[in-house]
């Protein structure tokens, strides 16, 4: 099928395909408390103007991804975490139609659409972004979200046996240019039709966050990009969990992307940053979201060696559960390279007083990784 002047290769659109050393993105900027699930001030609020500076910085330092978490509810405490938040398709096209650059992400939980409605609103981001959408799958793990759509919720392997059916209709309206008809154990479609098509071709990139046996198939078999998050902090660790991932997409005939999260707390001095990280997690966390978190995650204490559950704790109010980068900028860039070093490809990154030290990030850090090569 020829490609029309009105479309082009994702390769071409798409700022997940760039050459950089180590790609960036900014993660959960559309939710209240942002990625800190702390009282301090300066957290993230839910509203416009904030979600849209964010944006607009991580657009003009060339970020290739803004990744919106995608929340129905929140997860309690003093600061119901997450509680309050913009809808991620809705948010995307907001941001897409006011940047020019980064990559555009919506996040969505497959029970609570149906595929040929999210096929459309995937496809109208990507002509308002003209070419730069991605979709982060999410099969729908928070209960409470699920039960607020009048949805069951299904066995582990069962919300993955409807995700590949979900996305199988997606992408079957994406590219079919003849109506089809579709007879699967969940959807079921009679002369699905789209028009028009995405942008990118074949088709927008696709990312998943599995971490099960399970997941990790359906992200190496399906997706573009896997979203993973680190098991340790050790870099040998790191790394074969990376290759993990690599090793099976290339079981499936396939090369994937392989991503991680990290959050960065920043100071004049080591000593300096380790004493805001205390501050904000460890003096005014909000334990009790934390632990709900964790609880409806699935982590079991009990088979947690001594310590290390208040450790896992205390690393998602930091940041979701994600990298730590605590120290000096240059001690920042310095664990940026370290990830690149172990094979991923691209890193989203959280702050605390996200607005504020994003935009110190952008003054003091951002440099100094252009100066390492990994931009």
């Amino acid at each position: 099928m020829a490609i029309t002047r009105a479309e082009q290769l994702r390769e071409a659109s798409n700022p997940l395909f760039s050459d950089r050393k180590l790609k960036l993105g900014t993660f959960s900027s559309n939710l209240s408390g942002g990625c800190a699930i702390s009282t301090i001030d300066g957290v993230l609020e839910a509203d416009w103007p904030s979600t849209l500076e964010l944006a607009r910085m991580g657009d003009e330092m060339g970020f290739e991804a803004l990744v919106p978490v995608g929340r129905w509810k929140g997860f309690g405490g003093v600061t119901n975490f997450n509680g309050a938040g913009f809808e991620s398709f809705t948010w995307a096209a907001g941001i897409g139609a006011s940047t020019r650059r980064s990559g555009i992400f919506a996040t969505w939980h497959v029970p609570t659409m149906h595929p040929v409605m999210a096929a459309k609103q995937a496809t109208t981001i990507d002509h308002v972004s003209n070419g730069r959408f991605t979709l982060n799958i999410v099969t729908g793990w928070y209960q409470p979200e699920i039960e607020m759509f009048g949805e069951p919720q299904m066995e582990h392997d069962e919300r993955y046996e409807r995700a590949m059916e979900w996305l199988e209709v997606i992408k079957l309206l994406w590219t079919r240019e003849e109506e089809f008809d579709f007879e699967g154990r969940f959807y079921r479609i009679k002369k699905g039709w789209l028009q028009p098509k995405p942008i990118q071709k074949p088709y927008p990139v696709v990312m998943n966050a599995g971490g099960s046996e399970k997941g990790r198939h359906f992200a190496t078999k399906f997706c573009d990009v896997a979203f993973v998050a680190v098991q340790s902090h050790d870099p040998d660790s790191i790394r074969r969990q990376v290759e993990k991932y690599r090793t099976l997409a290339r079981d499936h005939g396939r090369e994937i992307q392989v991503w991680t999260n990290a959050y960065i707390v920043q100071g004049e001095t080591e000593k300096e940053a380790k004493d805001f990280f205390h501050y904000y997690v460890h003096e005014h966390g909000d334990w009790v979201a934390a632990d709900n978190l964790v609880t409806m995650l699935g982590i079991n204490s009990q088979t947690l060696p001594p310590g290390v559950e208040q450790q896992l704790k205390a690393h998602f109010i930091a940041g979701w559960g994600g990298f730590p980068l605590v120290g000096t900028k240059e001690q920042v860039v310095d664990g940026l390279a370290l990830l690149a070093k172990v094979g991923f490809d691209g890193v989203i990154l959280s702050w605390a007083r996200y607005i504020e030290e994003m935009r110190q990030f952008r003054s003091e850090t951002y440099p100094l990784l252009e100066q390492a090569g990994l931009r």
